[in-house]
């Protein structure tokens, strides 16, 4: 079983290196250090190996081992542990219960310093010493029948007992980490701290069932066969931190080399991946004996031969991986090799691997996890575009990566032609591609995305097609241009030409499809559209080419092509208003709107444009009263213009109007307007009262006419129209009736002396009650009111008077009887206070009189 090939079995020792003739040596241990291998064998030899890697034809690693050496050690039992000390050159050699010392080189054995470890049922080196020696190995030994561990230390000459530690029953296996020790005991497992003291129970295990394995494989981390067919992971605090491999209950050896555990049973070597707790790798080994890692390398044995299990590279179990679509297991072998690849190296890889599992979830439609695998693996998006024909520009010199990062030819490889499939993946590229122009991925090939974006949008219909032409972008024109034109994109086709400064072709594609030579809906209102747009060209060129044509379909949407344009002459893209009324003297009605543009809403203050104004508001009334087909309402609205712009304006040229209106007699309104402009109020007041016999006109004549002027002006226009009521050698004689309204509803204004003087002796006073009511009171408040300001004027002379005295250090005195006060100098020569020599001026009197005569000659004053 197999779903990544991790490992190789290559053969090492030969059965006949080992065995020669013999045929009952059986291989009982194994040790490798760097290229030295050490076999103990069951009739207590020691053979030394050199073993020489090399590389075979087909590139695959091959071993070739030389026998340098085998040594005797006396006993007539097997071998049944060792242990290289290299900083030493020492082999730590476990024979019939006895631990000695040998020489890695000549293998002979050494003093032990008369300390002889006897009795010896299992030892283990610590690979995490706590002594910080390079000369002294640390391991820790079993005692027969003894509940303790004796923690040793190895030197060149001698085997030294640092401490022993009790535990709760006799160890049957053991394994060492700094100050750590994980046991299998006869019944369970337990980690003891031998510094502290502190120990923790791990799980219950029976040795007499299975051999137990107690395998250290990282810095306070043990791996444990647990009951059950389980590998279990356990840390220094007796915490697994991985979750446990399922392995064969006859599991009888097992070791690590990341992110793989291998274990041995009685017929096959199973891979389990330390990541996900999966089974990688199944290999049939019959008469498996011994398994062990040694500095990354794991060895294998038979009772007769040995074996490296040599680890493929990373990379190509990935690739395998990849390759069977197995993306996730992929990923997780990626993430793990970062340990083991230098960190350049390992950052190319990892994007590579995720832009190839990008690809492969592309292909199967799982999208979601593709983009974000592509984003994360910072892809070139050319990759992704050349898979779809015709997109990526004719001008682009992209060419795919090599090795390829996927096996799709194109797209119609890749959907085989189902079309439903075709829009899914032009669909997922829409979004990607969107997204992507927006980021930093784009920089360098904008052009490129933005072409093939742009041909996306043109050919599934989408609606950012015009977003994105409207927008700042790079879609280049050679090639959009006629993809456009072939999926009928004419607007948008405009829109590209304009965005390269080519607005001329622009409108000349529009123009085609406002008139029917081309097909295309996309903008129902084109034309507003085509309007808009000349009316802000700055090529008065083209604007002038083609207001023509837009005046002849429509002059009242047309006429906003010169309405919509500044027409200062600051600013760039201005025209004329003389050129342009001059051009529209042909179009009536744009014309119209174009003056009433400039006098209505720019207040241009030229006396030609509102006399034009004005004139084609005349013409057009006196049209409609030949005209028998006009209605009532078309000439009311013309009229209302007209009678608007004819009180509004100062501008226009009046008896011009005047000479124009001046025949008609439906016109009486108008000419008494005019005859007010040009301060002829006794006329327009004529027409307004005798011919059109309109009394609240006259009125509201009045007031127009006074709106800018002072009171008395007011008042003098008011008196003019009752004049002209009061009137009796004119057809119907005076208007009575409307003389009393005016002089009740307008009292304030009037003179009410004036008022009197004209008015008929006949009439009665309870006629004009509200007038005399109104003027008696409005006499009443005129009179208390200048009383009042006169009183506010001399309080203020009199504070004026008082400042004037504190400035000039005036004195006063008093009569006695009259309290009257005389204002005087003093003059202070020559010390004390005396009448004044000069009298104050007599420009003041006294405030209470008595005869003052303002010189201090009357005998009250003092």
């Amino acid at each position: 079983i197999m779903s990544v090939k991790a490992f190789e079995l290559v053969p090492a020792v030969e059965r006949e290196q080992v065995m020669g003739e013999k045929l009952r040596i059986n291989i009982e241990c194994i040790e490798c250090c760097g290229v030295h291998l050490y076999l103990g064998t069951n009739d207590c030899f020691i053979h030394h190996f050199l073993l020489e890697e090399r590389t075979t034809s087909k590139g695959k690693l091959a071993y070739n081992a030389q026998k340098l050496l085998h040594k005797y050690l006396g006993l007539k039992k097997p071998v049944a542990e060792l242990k290289a000390a290299s900083a030493l050159e020492r082999l730590i050699v476990l024979c019939d219960s006895t631990i000695t010392v040998v020489d890695m080189v000549t293998l002979e054995p050494l003093p032990t310093g008369g300390t002889k470890l006897k009795g010896v049922t299992a030892f283990c080196i610590n690979e995490n010493p706590v002594k910080g020696d390079a000369f002294c190995v640390e391991m820790a030994v079993v005692l027969a029948r003894r509940r303790a561990v004796q923690i040793c230390t190895v030197h060149e000459d001698r085997v030294q007992m640092l401490k022993e530690v009790t535990t709760p029953e006799q160890p049957c296996a053991l394994s060492l980490d700094g100050y750590n020790i994980c046991l299998a005991l006869s019944t369970q497992y337990m980690i003891l701290n031998y510094s502290t003291g502190a120990s923790q129970d791990l799980f219950p295990y029976d040795c007499e069932e299975r051999k137990p394995i107690v395998k250290r494989i990282g810095r306070e981390e043990f791996l444990l066969a647990a009951p059950g067919g389980l590998g279990m992971f356990a840390n220094a605090e007796g915490i697994s931190q991985r979750a446990p491999v399922s392995w064969s209950e006859s599991v009888i050896a097992a070791a690590v080399c990341f992110p793989y555990v291998v274990a041995l049973d009685e017929g096959f070597v199973t891979v389990h991946s330390m990541l996900d707790q999966q089974l990688k790798q199944t290999l049939s080994f019959r008469d498996g004996h011994l398994l062990q890692d040694f500095e990354g390398k794991v060895v294998l044995a038979s009772s007769k031969a040995v074996y490296i299990l040599v680890p493929l590279p990373l990379e190509r179990q990935i690739q395998d991986l990849l390759a069977s679509h197995r993306v996730e297991e992929a990923l997780t072998l990626t993430e793990a090799a970062q340990r083991n690849i230098p960190k350049e190296k390992y950052q190319i890889l990892h994007k590579r691997i995720l832009q190839q599992a990008g690809f492969i979830q592309f292909g199967q439609l799982q999208f979601l996890e593709a983009k974000e695998h592509f984003r994360k693996g910072q892809l070139d998006v050319r990759e992704l575009i050349s898979l779809y024909p015709l997109l990526l520009p004719a001008s682009s010199s992209f060419t795919r990566c090599h090795p390829p990062l996927h096996e799709f030819a194109d797209l119609n490889h890749l959907t085989q032609g189902d079309q439903e499939k075709v829009q899914h993946f032009k669909r997922f590229l829409i979004s990607y591609l969107h997204e992507v122009r927006s980021s930093d991925s784009a920089n360098g090939f904008r052009e490129d995305v933005d072409t093939a974006l742009l041909k996306l949008y043109a050919e599934t219909g989408h609606e950012s097609l015009l977003d994105l032409l409207a927008s700042d972008n790079a879609c280049l024109l050679a090639d959009s241009a006629p993809w456009l034109e072939k999926h009928h994109k004419y607007f948008a086709l405009g829109l590209l030409y304009h965005y390269n400064g080519q607005d001329s072709a622009a409108l000349q594609m529009w123009v085609k499809i406002v008139s029917g030579d081309l097909q295309d809906s996309t903008r129902p209102d084109l034309f507003e559209y085509v309007v808009d747009f000349l009316s802000f060209c700055s090529n008065l060129d083209l604007v002038w080419r083609h207001a023509a044509w837009a005046l002849q379909k429509d002059q009242k949407i047309s006429v906003q092509i010169f309405t919509k344009r500044p027409t200062s002459e600051e600013k760039t893209g201005q025209l004329n208003p003389d050129d342009v009324i001059t051009y529209l003297q042909k179009h009536s009605q744009a014309l119209l709107l174009y003056l009433e543009h400039l006098v209505l809403e720019k207040r241009l203050q030229n006396e030609k444009y509102h006399t034009h104004l004005a004139v084609l508001y005349a013409d057009r009334v006196l049209g409609l009263i030949s005209r028998p087909s006009a209605t009532d309402d078309q000439l009311s609205a013309a009229r209302q213009k007209l009678q608007r712009l004819l009180k509004e304006s100062n501008l226009y040229r009046v008896q011009l109007l005047l000479g124009k209106i001046q025949d008609s007699e439906m016109l009486l309104l108008e000419r008494a307007t005019l005859h007010g402009k040009l301060e002829e109020h006794d006329k327009a007041l004529h027409i307004l009262v005798h011919q059109l016999k309109d009394s609240a006109a006259a009125e509201e004549y009045c007031s127009w006419s006074s709106a800018s002027h002072d009171q008395s002006y007011r008042q003098n226009l008011f008196h003019q129209l009752l004049s002209v009521y009061l009137e009796t050698d004119v057809p119907g004689g005076a208007q009575t009736v409307a003389a009393v309204d005016l002089l009740n509803r307008h009292a304030e204004v009037f003179d009410a002396l004036r008022v009197l003087k004209l008015l008929p002796e006949v009439w009665s006073l309870p006629l004009l009650r509200p007038f005399l009511c109104g003027a008696l009171r409005a006499s009443v408040h005129a009179r208390c009111t200048s009383q009042i300001a006169v009183g506010l004027a001399r309080t203020q002379n009199l504070q004026l008077q008082h400042d004037r005295v504190s400035s000039n250090k005036l004195g006063f005195y008093q009569n006695q009887n009259s309290l009257g006060i005389k204002l005087f100098r003093y003059h202070n020569k020559g010390g004390g206070n005396k009448l004044p020599s000069e009298p104050f001026p007599p420009t003041l009197e006294c405030l209470l009189g008595n005869g003052c005569t303002g010189r201090g000659t009357n005998s009250s004053c003092r």
